[in-house]
């Protein structure tokens, strides 16, 4: 093989018994740190025995240009910081403080023996609608800019690489631009030295898509991308094709509709080729636009059907994955349901023939009108807890804080947020996002919460301020995990 995929991880050498996967959870580095890496690209590096995790490293004061961040990891869920990859320059015409570098993609050359970094390279008015390139001896880096080009002329936003672990041969994908005429998305293959672009291979036709990621099985290429809301989500489609040069099929939903992809953004998938099984993840992003830094990641095993030709992402708030086997399971939690909490203050249960036991908490609001879940068993040790709610804030009027994207000059408020307090003690307090879901739509959200040994443990849930009342989302139920082995 003369390129090492970005995609494929060969793990037989990786002998790390996995960890929990917790899909939108506040994920921290071997630091304590938070995990900023944003609009990923995972590589697998033989030499290493690593998987190494390349991202946007975004700040409220630079939320765009701030460079790439790189971590590794031996099981995809303890990682060690590896600083930043490549660092902004002052004053440099692509890579400068307050420029655009987005979703940045790390793949090796084995015939220069080196590592090419490619991303979006643009400036803070998508001016540029280039392609950046850095180069590395070593995969952590630190990388050296080479160049920011045209790719064969054309514009070029969001960015995806793509290597075919059957035969080596990498590619670039990328869309082309928003004019009326640039709504094309390009797959094109990259020269051996990954030095530059070679030749459009397909041409994804005007359905107005970015984020692209393709997906390789042993029949099939499936390719992802997302619709263009900017950093609302939406739901995420695929294609399906026998031949990266096609045919493709007809682009289809590949989540829950109204779920808008479980609140994600496609971006990358992740080839995990196992002892047992071959296992492909979902790579995404749970953008939040109103602090773009704190966005989290949705990673879901993506699941195939090669006879009906179907690709499908399912919801698991937290899975055991093991790397060196391929083999994953979901984990299994105890549910505590809205029936079963009191309400105090004005909170109240309303019947929904959508939620688990026929009704949802309702009227969650500041410190006085809370939900508590009782004689919830813990372990005395941190466990993740998933909140299941709906945000209905699309109810409201288009011209109102919080109006729907759903009427004419809507606007879209994103998130709800709720104090949880464990215990009743005010030292516990952590705040709980809770971003738009739809009429019906029950989605969830996790905490990592310290319970104590036992079945006397309670959770109560407030609302705090998001920017224009105190509401918190009506809450369906909360699962509680056990604490990782």
């Amino acid at each position: 093989m003369r390129l090492l995929s970005a995609c494929l991880a060969t793990l037989l050498a990786v002998s790390v018994e996995a960890k929990y996967i917790v899909p939108g959870g506040r994920w921290r580095d071997t630091d304590g740190n938070f995990i900023n890496a944003h609009g990923a690209g995972i590589t697998f590096d033989q030499k290493s025995g690593r998987f190494w995790w390349f991202g946007e490293h975004k700040t409220e004061e630079e939320p765009e240009g701030g460079g790439v961040s790189v971590y590794s990891s031996e099981d995809l869920a303890t990682w060690k910081s590896g600083g930043l990859a490549l660092a902004p320059i002052e004053g440099h015409p692509y890579i400068a403080p307050g420029g655009v570098i987005q979703r940045p993609k790390v793949a090796y050359s084995a015939e220069t023996e080196d590592y090419h970094m490619w991303w979006h390279a643009d400036n803070s008015t998508y001016g540029l609608l280039l392609q950046g390139h850095a180069v590395s001896s070593t995969i952590e880096g630190p990388y050296t800019f080479v160049d920011a080009t045209a790719p064969l002329g054309n514009w070029s936003q969001d960015f995806g690489l793509f290597t075919d672990y059957k035969d080596g041969q990498s590619y670039a994908l990328y869309s082309n631009g928003d004019s009326q005429d640039g709504r094309d998305v390009y797959l094109t293959s990259m020269n051996s030295n990954l030095t530059a672009l070679d030749e459009v291979v397909y041409r994804f036709p005007k359905f107005d898509l970015e984020a692209p990621t393709i997906m390789q099985t042993e029949k099939s290429y499936w390719a992802l991308m997302s619709h263009k809301t900017g950093y609302r989500p939406n739901n995420v489609v695929a294609f399906r094709a026998d031949s990266l040069s096609g045919p493709w099929s007809q682009p289809f939903i590949v989540a829950p509709l109204n779920t808008r992809t479980f609140n994600s953004q496609s971006g990358y998938t992740l080839r995990i080729e196992g002892t047992k099984k071959t296992t492909h993840l979902y790579i995404g992003d749970q953008w939040d636009s109103n602090s773009v830094w704190d966005s989290r990641y949705i990673w879901l095993p993506v699941q195939t059907d090669e006879s009906k030709k179907t690709l499908e992402l399912a919801w698991h708030d937290v899975y055991d994955l093991d790397v060196k086997t391929g083999e994953w399971e979901p984990v299994k939690g105890t549910t505590y349901t809205a029936k079963q909490a009191k309400t105090h203050g004005d909170t109240y249960k309303q019947e929904a023939n959508f939620a688990t036991d026929g009704v949802i908490l309702t009227g969650i609001y500041g410190n006085d009108s809370t939900v508590t879940f009782e004689n919830i068993e813990g372990s005395g040790e941190p466990q993740w807890v998933s909140f299941y709610y709906q945000n209905t804030d699309d109810l409201g009027f288009g011209d109102q804080p919080g109006g729907t994207p759903d009427r004419i000059g809507g606007s879209w408020q994103l998130r709800r947020i709720s104090s949880v307090v464990v215990n009743g003690d005010p030292s516990s307090i952590q705040t709980l996002y809770q971003r738009d879901t739809h009429k019906g739509i029950i989605l969830s959200t996790p905490l990592q919460l310290t319970l104590k040994k036992g079945k006397k443990n309670t959770i109560t849930v407030g609302g705090l301020y998001n920017g224009f009342d105190h509401k918190g989302a009506d809450l369906d139920r909360i699962t509680v995990y056990p604490s990782e082995r």
